[in-house]
């Protein structure tokens, strides 16, 4: 068994960032274990601009964004192995990974950086009828095989969700020469952001039916149409509203699921909100000395966002390796109140030491809004915005102040202020 000072899981973009935050820090014994043959995780795939603004100040393509951190990974010297494949974390910090070279090795952390980003629901998952024909596939995978293997899944699409990754691959089969008849989602509003969808969508006049959703598929070996309804308040298909699609495609952008496996083996306590960790303001899990950050921890609109969190991560991850890290002693619980979905960190120390960013995405559309935050039903800040979203997520920073002024709070909660309690905008 070797021994390392940090052991980082994953070597996407969260990796990457908390092993360059780490090493620039100080720390010289840590590995980066990435299952894949290379490390950029996601972004690799990802050919499409509007990454960077935030970190770089300037727009770059997925592999352009991973390759700034990839860069200072090797001029650092920083040791990771790909082609690695970490097959449990024990309570005890305990790294077993299996790999073709290497054989099984297992490696004792002073701390772990959980950094293992996030998967695609699958068609499985959604209990539509028909046969299992080909020229089914997450937007994902087809993204994959366009811009990474240069094959074409089909030429007559059809997009049910309206993801991100969704919306940026009507325009990316729109680009190859197919036809994307439309985009369905089953909400009434999209998932994605507002800029993907005059982007990728109103630019190439690409129909986004809301409130519908796919409820048969024809084909037996290969698909040849899909069946769309319109659907009601409880989502439930409206009869007499069915739309015949001809086409030979459906790519499937339904949501992300963050691969926490990992995490469970490890005794880690789960968020029923977002799936990923419960954590505190340092990012540590309910197992001491483990770290989660990233699209595993909770799935982020913008990778520039998810590199600052890792970056907060690795420092995090090197105080407590080196018994530095402040141990937790009073602390809060952080709560999701009316509109606000799934709010990270969880909990918070009252003796804070700088703001904190707390993070959700809003439960529904709300125009015209303010977020609250407030401390045992004391409201110490409020925020208004023109419009929330689902597709986009809502920063907003807790400072100690707010603590200090009240000592004795136990409870933090962040809530929706519709325009009828006086959220509307002046």
């Amino acid at each position: 068994m070797k021994k390392v000072q940090i052991v980082i899981v994953g070597g996407g973009p969260a990796g990457l960032a908390a092993a360059v935050a780490a090493w620039e820090a100080g720390c010289r014994d840590l590995l980066i274990l990435e299952r894949e043959e290379a490390l950029g995780g996601i972004l690799k795939q990802c050919i499409h601009n509007g990454f960077g603004l935030h970190t770089f100040g300037e727009e770059l393509t997925g592999p352009e964004y991973a390759a700034r951190y990839i860069e200072k990974v090797e001029a650092y010297g920083i040791p990771y192995q790909c082609d690695t494949m970490v097959v449990n974390i024990s309570e005890q910090r305990v790294v077993t990974a299996v790999s073709r070279s290497e054989g099984v090795q297992e490696f004792e952390a002073g701390a772990v950086i959980l950094a293992m980003g996030c998967r695609e629901r699958p068609r499985g998952a959604l209990g539509i009828p028909g046969w299992r024909c080909s020229g089914i596939y997450t937007a994902g995978t087809a993204q994959k095989l366009v811009n990474r293997k240069g094959m074409m899944p089909g030429k007559r699409v059809v997009i049910l969700g309206s993801g991100d990754i969704g919306l940026i691959m009507a325009r990316r089969m729109t680009f190859l020469g197919a036809k994307v008849l439309g985009v369905v989602e089953l909400m009434p509003y999209s998932s994605g952001l507002k800029r993907n969808i005059v982007q990728c969508l109103n630019d190439y006049d690409i129909p986004l039916l809301l409130s519908h959703t796919v409820v048969d598929v024809a084909g037996k070996e290969r698909l040849t149409g899909v069946t769309v309804a319109q659907v009601d308040e409880a989502l439930r298909p409206i009869p007499g509203t069915e739309q015949i699609f001809d086409c030979d495609t459906l790519l499937l952008s339904v949501g992300l699921i963050p691969e926490n496996e990992l995490s469970s083996m490890a005794g880690v306590e789960l968020s029923a909100a977002t799936s990923g960790a419960l954590v505190d303001e340092q990012l540590e899990t309910s197992v001491p000395g483990i770290f989660s950050c990233g699209n595993v921890l909770h799935v982020h609109d913008l990778v520039d966002f998810v590199s600052e969190e890792a970056a907060k991560a690795g420092l995090a991850a090197l105080h407590y390796a080196e018994g530095k890290l402040p141990q937790p002693e009073n602390q809060m619980v952080v709560e999701s109140g009316f509109g606000a979905g799934g709010v990270v960190p969880q909990r918070m120390s009252k003796t804070l030491a700088e703001p904190v960013q707390l993070m959700f995405r809003s439960r529904g559309v709300y125009p015209n809004a303010a977020v609250a935050i407030e401390l045992d039903g004391a409201e110490v800040a409020r925020r208004k915005f023109r419009i929330l979203t689902p597709g986009e997520m809502v920063r907003m920073a807790f400072l100690p102040a707010w603590a200090a002024e009240h000592p004795e709070a136990q409870k933090v909660t962040v809530r929706v202020v519709l325009p009828q309690e006086g959220g509307e905008q002046v």
